[in-house]
Parts: structure tokens; C-alpha cells; sequence
């Protein structure tokens, strides 16, 4: 994060960093680079570094400094999906014969690229429950190079205490990976807590609008992140400048939406515990919530995501998502519009048969940012 910053609120540097008026016409919003390659005045004589548009864009370089300030890490990198981030990192940073950490509740792409494609380059990695600090250290060995942790996790609500696995990382000597996904900048700091990368799908609350696809990694050390930036550049799964422009534009609202997003969960998650139909609500928020303390503590406010568990097995979950009206049936999560999913057979069909497999009878919500009485009544109806 460039000092520029380093003293503004978050809500001033979600509109600034990054998003310097055009010099050439002093527009006030950094334009779309829709280019290829520059014109070079000499032979190796490049304008503001730029020589072609995988390397670096002028767009995807104002996004990937406004992620940087957001946070407070020393260097942003943006790229076309969460999963071509968490690729560039796990191929950057890991070799054959290494271990990884991972959840035992993680997302199921990030599972998949682990036990599908990870683990044919001769990476081997276990799952460990993060919220337990021993189940973490247990799982850790000679050959352990990253321990991986999303919180809170998708989609069964899990909490990690951020800066106890720190702990155990930094006694280890392993590198701490979060996906801050679910939680944002805005209402999580991983690196203060002592991760040594911060991942992100921008599809998600970044981006805003479900409009977007992109990814990114923030590091809190400046030679990581040269490092991940050459791995970037030699791979090329990068953001392009449109799809950076819109994710830029997501953000400057950021911090407001996360406020609504979070407000309208806390209401509906208050309801679902009271409801005859529902056996189980999965929410940070809620005191009875086994992470709740822990969220409280290393989270600004408990999100926008909801899971929970209806009597009558995964029939029942499967009739919920199907009667909503107002909660759209779909994929993906942390637009301004309501979605609602079977996790099991949707977002999460690559985990079945595994330890990471989620239960049946669950559904998910991503609460957007209506009217919240509106948004009540359809949950009631759709739960019959």
C-alpha cells in the first residue's frame, strides 16, 4: 500500500487508491484501456512501463493498487477468475514433492483444483479442521509449505482465528493463505492478522453486481509479490481492462453495500432460527454460533452469507430453492441481488464423496441488499 494512503478510512480509499484523474483529459474516473500493445519511443524506451497489455495495463494497474490499499498489503494482482489466482499462486510458490494445508470445509473449486489438478504435479495436501488450532498443527508436516484457510468458509459458515494459524505458520516457517472472499477487505484484514497472501474472488462482493468475473491475490511482502507477479505475467490468466474498469467501479461502493449486505443477514438469520422448518442456522452473527467470539473479534460485521438446514432431508432443500421468488435460484453469491442454491447439487457437487462433502439439507443464501421485509416474507413462503 502506497503511504498515500496508509492513513485514510476505507471508505476514502476504496474511491481513491488507485483511481488518479486522467492526465491527458483530467477524467475523474481512470479510463478503460482497451489495448494491446504501446508504442515504445525508441528501441526498449517504454511509456510508464508499459509494452504490452498481459504484462501490465494501465486499468488493471489502478485495480490492482486500489486492492493493495484495501488490504494494506504491498503488492495487488489481478487476474480473470479467483481459481486463475489460486493457480498462479499454488504453481508460483509450490513444487512436487510439497504439502499443503487445507480446509475441511473449503469451496469446492478450490478443493478440485487441489484433488484434481494440484495433486497430479506430485502436491499432496490434508484437510484439517482450521477452527481447531491442534487439528492445524497436527496437520502439518516436514514437507508443508502453505497452510490454506477460508473464513468465514463456504459454505458452511466456518471461522478461523486468522492469527492463531498465524502462529502456527510462522513456527513452522510456512507461508498463511486466506481467501478473504466471503468477508472482504471491509470487514476483514487478513494480513494484520498475519496471513502472508490474501486471495479473492472479485466475482463476489468486489465486483458487486454480478456482472464480473476476476481474481486476486494480495501479499503482505513486497518480493512475493514481484515473485507472483512474474508468475502472473508467464502464465497469463490475467484481468483484462474492462472486466478490471467494472471491478474498480464495484468497489468505490464497497463499504456501503457490505453495511446493507450484513444488516439484512443479521435480520434474516434472527428469523430462520425461529422457524419451525428450520433445523440449524449457520451464521457469525448469531452468539450461539460456535465462531461467533472469534468473528466478532477479527471481523468488522458478520457478512452477507447464510447457510441453514430444513427438516424433511435434501428433498425439502432442494422444494425451498425452487418455491423463491424474490431470492433467485443461482450460483455465485455477493451481488446486490438475493441467490439462493443447493449447495450439494450446484456450487458444491465436486466435493460429494469426500471429507469436504456437505450435508444434504442445506441451502444457501447470499442476502443482497432489498428491501428486507420483502426479502423475509419470500424465505417464509418458500419455506411453506
Amino acid at each position: 500500500m502506497s503511504d498515500q494512503h496508509s492513513h485514510q478510512s476505507f471508505e476514502t480509499r476504496a474511491i481513491h487508491a488507485g483511481n488518479t484523474a486522467d492526465p491527458l483529459t483530467g477524467a475523474v474516473v481512470p479510463p478503460i484501456y482497451q489495448v494491446s500493445t504501446y508504442k515504445q519511443d525508441g528501441v526498449g524506451g517504454l511509456r510508464g512501463g508499459y509494452e504490452y497489455s498481459r504484462s501490465a495495463n494501465p486499468t488493471r494497474t489502478a485495480l490492482e493498487e486500489n486492492l493493495a490499499a484495501l488490504e494494506g498489503g504491498r503488492r495487488g494482482l489481478a487476474f480473470a477468475s479467483g481459481l486463475a489466482a489460486e493457480d498462479c499462486l499454488l504453481r508460483a510458490l509450490l513444487a512436487p514433492g510439497d504439502h499443503v494445508v487445507i480446509p475441511n470445509d473449503a469451496y469446492g473449486g478450490t478443493f478440485r483444483l487441489f484433488a484434481k489438478v494440484v495433486e497430479r504435479w506430485g502436491v499432496d495436501f490434508s484437510v484439517a479442521n482450521t477452527s481447531d488450532i491442534e487439528s492445524v498443527r497436527g496437520a502439518v508436516n516436514e514437507r508443508t509449505k502453505l497452510i490454506w484457510v477460508e473464513t468465514p468458509s463456504n459454505p458452511l459458515l466456518g471461522i478461523t482465528d486468522i492469527e492463531a494459524v498465524a502462529g502456527v505458520a510462522r513456527q513452522a516457517g510456512v507461508k498463511l493463505v486466506v481467501d478473504n472472499t466471503f468477508a472482504s477487505p471491509y470487514l476483514q484484514q487478513p494480513l494484520a492478522l498475519g496471513a502472508d497472501v490474501v486471495v479473492h474472488s472479485l466475482t463476489k462482493y468486489m465486483g458487486g453486481h454480478s456482472d464480473v468475473v476476476g481474481g486476486a491475490l494480495v501479499t503482505a511482502d513486497e518480493a512475493l509479490g514481484e515473485e507472483l507477479a512474474y508468475h502472473q505475467n508467464a502464465m497469463g490468466a490475467v484481468a483484462g481492462p474492462f472486466d478490471s474498469w467494472i471491478v474498480l467501479r464495484g468497489i468505490k461502493t464497497l463499504a456501503v453495500r457490505m453495511d446493507r449486505h450484513s444488516e439484512n443477514a443479521t435480520k434474516i438469520a434472527e428469523m430462520l432460527t425461529q422457524h419451525p422448518k428450520v433445523t440449524q442456522v449457520l451464521y457469525p452473527g448469531l452468539p450461539e454460533h460456535p465462531g461467533h467470539e472469534i468473528a466478532a473479534k477479527q471481523m468488522r460485521s458478520f457478512g452477507g452469507m447464510i447457510s441453514f438446514r430444513v427438516q424433511g432431508g435434501e428433498d425439502a432443500a432442494v422444494e425451498v430453492c425452487n418455491r423463491a421468488q424474490l431470492f433467485t435460484l443461482g450460483e455465485s453469491l455477493g451481488g446486490v441481488e438475493s441467490l439462493i442454491e443447493h449447495p450439494g447439487r450446484m456450487t458444491h457437487a465436486s466435493v460429494a464423496g469426500s471429507l469436504l462433502e456437505v450435508p444434504a439439507d442445506l441451502v444457501r443464501i447470499s442476502v443482497g441488499i432489498e428491501n428486507v421485509d420483502d426479502l423475509l416474507a419470500d424465505l417464509r413462503q418458500a419455506l411453506g
